[in-house]
């Protein structure tokens, strides 16, 4: 197997709705999105978002109540400051603040905030994590 990470898709209850909050956090909706499902450029793979009802009907799992699934997605930034501003935009976009900014255990600094349908996004600075121009995380492979 290539290992790769091409698409994550969210189960939403109101594409609509979330396609609009996605796009006002800068997210560019790509070819293929309609109705029924939407697919966002994220630097190098895709957010796709879809029914949730149909996204558990598809993968054949019962569609349970919202909550913690045990996943948070993250967008890592260059300061501490950027992590307090993209926080604030993520609020002023219909986002519910979960944690704000606050210097971490690790020695970053970090806060979260959820979507409409409470999908859980950490925005981290990691000092110790070198970026790209693009803002992609460029750590070398570990060695045995």
């Amino acid at each position: 197997m290539a290992p790769r990470l091409s698409l994550v898709t969210l189960g939403v209850n109101d594409i609509a709705r979330a396609r609009g909050f996605y796009e006002r956090m800068g997210f560019t909706v790509l070819e293929g999105s309609n109705e029924s499902v939407t697919f966002l450029d994220a630097g190098g793979a895709m957010l796709g978002l879809f029914g949730r009802t149909a996204l558990a009907e598809d993968a054949h799992v019962d569609d349970g109540p919202p909550g913690f699934s045990g996943v948070a997605l993250a967008i890592n930034v260059a300061s501490a400051g950027d992590v307090d501003r993209l926080l604030a935009e993520a609020v002023a976009a219909g986002a519910t603040l979960r944690k704000p900014g606050q210097a971490v255990f690790w020695g970053g600094y970090s806060g979260y905030f959820a979507d409409a349908d409470g999908h859980l996004w950490e925005v981290a600075h990691n000092p110790f994590w070198p970026m790209d121009a693009d803002g992609r995380i460029t750590l070398a492979p570990a060695k045995e």
